[in-house]
Order: structure tokens, then sequence, then C-alpha cells
């Protein structure tokens, strides 16, 4: 048996990921950490878990819990994991981070975007990137996992495909992104109550959200030359679920259902990815609670360009889901243990 501990656990990530992990048969969970909700009861926290799990949130001790895990998931504050990602992984445990500490391999591009230096340039360069349908076989041998970004699961797993078979221009990308607010953490702040984000829609970080360099940096791994995009996320009115919209030039003339079958073919074999046929597109109530990324697509022959949708949920694809993936792929585990989960009725 595998024991776990998540380190801030109050957050919508950490409790997504108790969820999860409670209906793992290969995982126990000994350890949950939270510096504000520390003496609390889990139950107290998140009420749906009352029954399930009889654990207390504690302060995150680290030399304290070292021995108490074999493995430790990480989903704290941007900033706050450099360290401690490094103090578990320098002794000899496994991690997987949820910030975005260990995402970016340049320390130079983390500190332009984030606005703080890397400590731990060496512990960065062992971080596996934790996208799993590209990144497979790097996970599997890390013992590090960079966790990947809501935003940038959803608009890399549209566009790889095409980008990959070289169909589109890589100069051309657009992503448009729509998030449900509990993308924005589980906190007090009054751009993200009720009455601001009721009955309203709209853009924000434009040119300038900070998973603008993930995006561009997975994408050129597999593109011919270095990849830039313009990206604008936007704040839905909805709890969760990011839908994702790109828009990108063809290379030559090719029809819809030509392109439906690459997407096929490319993720034939992903539990987690569902291409949608005939030119259907998917809708962000249908992945709701689960790891799955839909993706459908159109081309627009009038303007020889291409159209890829893609929905998720944010806080399980696009955060705990895969962060769980990420540990069936490192310990040698079935990818979809834990996982197997039928999105519920609209």
């Amino acid at each position: 048996m595998l024991k776990v501990a998540i380190c801030g656990a109050s957050g919508y990530a950490g409790g997504e990921l108790i969820r999860l992990l409670l209906n793992h048969p290969e995982v126990r969970i000994t350890v949950v950490t939270s510096e504000r909700s520390s003496g609390m009861h889990l139950h107290d926290l998140f009420p749906h878990l009352r029954g399930l799990i009889d654990l207390k949130l504690e302060p995150l001790d680290r030399e304290g819990i070292l021995k108490r895990a074999d493995l430790f998931f990480l989903a704290l504050p941007h900033g706050a994991s450099q360290d401690t990602v490094a103090f578990f992984h320098e002794r000899g445990k496994r991690v997987i981070d949820l910030s975005a500490d260990y995402r970016l391999k340049d320390p130079l591009v983390y500190q332009k975007w984030y606005g703080l230096a890397h400590a731990y340039p060496r512990v960065l360069k062992k971080a596996a990137y934790g996208l799993p349908e590209l990144y497979r076989r790097k996970i599997r041998k890390a013992s590090l996992v960079a966790n990947p970004g809501c935003y940038p699961t959803g608009a890399a797993l549209a566009i790889y495909p095409a980008l990959k078979e070289g169909l589109i221009n890589p100069d051309s990308i657009v992503i448009d992104s729509k998030s449900g607010t509990s993308g924005a953490g589980r906190k007090a702040d009054v751009a993200y109550s009720f009455c601001e984000v009721n009955e309203a829609f709209r853009a924000y970080g434009v040119g300038t959200h900070r998973h603008t360099p993930e995006i561009e940096q997975t994408l050129t791994d597999f593109a011919s030359k270095p990849v830039k995009v313009n990206f604008t996320p936007h704040l839905l009115p909805i709890n969760r679920g990011i839908l994702t919209t790109v828009y990108c030039q063809l290379k030559k003339e090719t029809t819809t259902e030509e392109i439906i079958k690459l997407y096929q073919k490319v993720y034939k074999k992903e539990p987690f990815v569902r291409v949608y046929d005939g030119g259907k597109l998917p809708d962000v109530r249908n992945v709701r609670a689960t790891n799955f990324c839909d993706i459908g697509m159109k081309v627009v022959e009038r303007t020889g360009s291409l159209v890829i949708v893609s929905a998720i949920d944010n806080l399980v694809k696009g955060a705990a889901g895969q962060a769980v993936q990420n540990m069936n792929i490192m310990m040698g585990f079935n990818e979809t243990t834990g996982l197997e989960i039928v999105p519920p009725l609209p």
C-alpha cells in the first residue's frame, strides 16, 4: 500500500485529490496539511468527505512528516513549492508538484513570468513535465513530476496532433479559453465573489497570463521551430470546467473528416482523450468531475483554417486527476486506477 501525503489539502485541488485517492485501492492517505486550516478535521472543511476519511489537517512540518509517506502531492501556491519539493526530492521521496514552480525548463523564463528566482535549478532539471499523453516515458522514469497547468493541458492536447503532423502553420495559433471560477483557487477575493461573477463574462490576463510560456514550451517540443501563441483566458460564471477554442491556419487543403481520423489515430490508446466524430464539438458539462479531455474540430474551408475545441474539468484533468494519473504511471499501477469515473448528469 502506497502511503501518500497531500500538502496544501485545504484548496480545491487538494480536496479533489482526496476525493479521487479515496477510490484508489493501492493508496492510503496518511498526511494532509494546511497552514490556514490546521487543527480542523477534513470533514469540517469538506463536508462531502464525512464518514469517508478521519484525518486532521496539520501544519507543514517537513521533517515531521518525512517518514509518514512515500509519495508527496504538493498543492501549494506558486513560489511556496520550490523549497518543499527540493526537500522531499533530495531525501529520496517521490514528488508530484501541482504548482508552476517546476514546469518551465528555463529558470530565466520562470523568473520573467512569475517574478521569482528559481533557487533549485539542479532539481528543476530532473523534473518531468506531467502531461501523460505526450511525456509518458519520461514520467515513468521520474521521481519528480511537474503537474501541468489547466489551460496548457486543454490547449496542448487540442493542438498536438495537427502540429506534430505539420498540418498547421505554427505562427498562426490563437488560443481562446474559458474557465470556471474554481481555477482561481479557494480564497476570499472580491473579483471572484458571487455578485461579481454571476451573469458576468470577461477576459483577463490578455497577453500576460502565466500559462502562456508553458503552452509555448510544450508546443515547441513538437514543432519544427519555436512556437509563440496568442492566448486569452476568460472567466465563466460556472464552478468548474475549461472550454478551449484554438484557431490556426492549415498548410494545405484538407477536410474535417481527414483531421478527425488523424486525431483518433493519435489518441486511440489514450484512456482519457475522447475525439468526437462528424465535426461534433465538446461541452464542459460532459467532462465534469472526470479526467477526460474531449476534443472536436472543424475545417473552415472558406478561410483555410482549422478550429479545434477541447473540454476538460480544470480541477481533475487540469489538476488533481492528472496528478493521480501521473502517480499511477510513476508507480507502475494501471493508469486509470482511481479515475474510472462516469460523468454525472447535467
